[in-house]
Formats: structure tokens, sequence, C-alpha cells
């Protein structure tokens, strides 16, 4: 098709793709381009900005290494990684776990370590929070030899692998839950932490007067075939940014409540997964 005015663009566009063979495709590029040439109507979009915007894709692609995601920040600090966590898993009230984000920091092959042990693998300061945990299927079965990927940030708001002061793998690790789908394990109380603001990210951020921060919260992955993989997060309930995540992640059952005793701290939370096909996600980083 010759162009002869941009009202012209898009069904030129739609007709170029119209052979697609793979249907799922052609509905995703069709919606794709249809919304994209929208918004750039809806907003006139200039030259100048156009560059700008050509600009911040290049940056996160260039911004994002072995260690640090600069793609999935960006997704989750506009809501769009929570709003597909959500509508992929479950609508409210389902029986199984709610699933939060995997986020940009889980690494695949964290240390296996037995029930009871502690993850903590190098000195790091903190008040000490014993986990304990339960693993279920949707009719309250224990769910045992489910494989359960823990990690968390530092009393710091450091994840180990952004922090020289930590060995490699502190604060993760990955246990399996017994005949009674237990599994346990001691650790720090975590600390809330701003996410990575040297980029792109960062520079949105501050543009729209937002607080980069996150409240303290650990991270579950719980893999067993037969059951749909969970990933999920439990959140300290004494923190003030619940209100305020900057990526949106917080749900209201996942808000664990940590108790105080003689010897520190203790969180105890059950999950329940439903049945499905147990896929790995694919690791942010190495």
């Amino acid at each position: 098709m010759i162009i002869e005015r941009q009202e012209q663009v898009t069904d030129a566009v739609l007709a170029a793709m119209s052979d697609t063979g793979n249907p799922r495709l052609a509905v995703i590029m069709n919606s794709l381009v249809r919304h994209l040439h929208d918004f750039v109507r809806e907003v006139q979009l200039t030259e100048p900005e156009f560059e700008q915007a050509i600009g911040a894709v290049v940056a996160l692609g260039q911004l994002t290494t072995a260690t640090h995601n600069e793609v999935v920040l960006a997704a989750d600090v506009i809501g769009l990684s929570t709003l597909v966590c959500l509508m992929n898993n479950g609508p409210a009230g389902n029986t199984e776990t709610a699933a939060a984000l995997l986020g940009p920091f889980w690494r695949m092959n964290s240390p296996v370590t037995r029930n009871g042990d502690s993850i903590v693998r190098s000195p790091t300061p903190g008040e000490n929070l014993a986990v304990r945990c339960a693993v279920r299927d949707v009719n309250g079965a224990p769910v045992a030899g489910a494989v359960v990927d823990v990690w968390q940030a530092s009393p710091v708001g450091m994840y180990e692998n952004q922090d020289p002061d930590q060995a490699d793998m502190n604060l993760r690790g990955q246990f399996t839950t017994d005949a009674e789908g237990r599994f346990w394990f001691s650790s720090v109380k975590p600390a809330g932490y701003p996410v990575p603001t040297h980029g792109i990210v960062g520079t949105l951020l501050a543009a729209q007067k937002r607080a980069p921060l996150r409240p303290a919260h650990i991270h579950f992955l719980i893999y067993k075939p037969g059951f749909k993989t969970l990933v999920s997060q439990i959140f300290v309930d004494d923190e003030q940014q619940l209100q305020s995540d900057v990526v949106f992640g917080v749900t209201r059952s996942l808000v664990g409540k940590l108790d105080r005793g003689a010897d520190g701290l203790s969180l105890a939370h059950d999950f329940v997964l439903a049945p499905g096909e147990a896929i790995l996600p694919t690791p942010p980083i190495s």
C-alpha cells in the first residue's frame, strides 16, 4: 500500500501482518499495533519525544546485565508485572496462595539446605528470624517433596549480588518439604529497600516524584510436578511501605505476622498449591 495520509498507516501494517502463521502471535501483534498507534495519536507524540522513547528502550537493554535486569524493573514499576501476575494466577478468593512477582533478583541453583538450617552464609547483623511453613494442596493434604526456593534482602536492604560485603548466595536456600509438607529455616529479619535507581527507571520515578521503596519481604518459589509452580512473597506486617510498594506487589493475604519471643522473631505461613503444570521461570539474573 502506498501511504497517502497518516490514518492509513495502521491498516497498512495490519495488512502486512495478515499472513502470520501463529494464531496467538497474530492476535497479540494486531492488538499491540492498534493500541500503540492509537496511543501515539492520543498523546500527539512529537518527534523529539519519540526519539527520547527509543533512547529509553535502548538504555533498558544496555543497562541489563548478568546481575541486574533493568527491563524487568521497568515492567515492575509501572505495574505491568503485577497485572500479568494477577491475571494469570486466578481471581481473588481462590483456594491457592496468591502469587506475587518473581522480581529481578531470583537466581537459579541456590544452595540445597536442610530443614532447620540457616540461610545466613556470611556475617549479617540483624534480628534473628525463625521461619516455619507448610505446603498443602487445595484439599488441605500436605504436599511432600516440594522444592522451595527462598531468597531475601539483608537487614541493610540489599541482595547479596548487589553487596560485596555478603557472601555469594547469602540469604538464599533451597528446601524440600517433609512428609507433612513442612519446611523451616532460620534467617535474619529482612529490610525494605529502594529498587535500583541508577538507570532509566530511577529517572522515571524521580520525574513522577515517587519513592523507589519496597516493603520488607521474603520470596518463595515452590515447585513440584503435578502442581502449578507458585511464586510468592510474604511481607513484614510492621512496614510503612505496605501501602506504597513501588512495584504494586502487596496482596493483603500475603502480609505475614511477625511474632516476637525471647529468642527473636518468628514467622509462620501455610502455602496452598493448585493442580497444574510445574514450570520454572527464566532467571532474570545469573
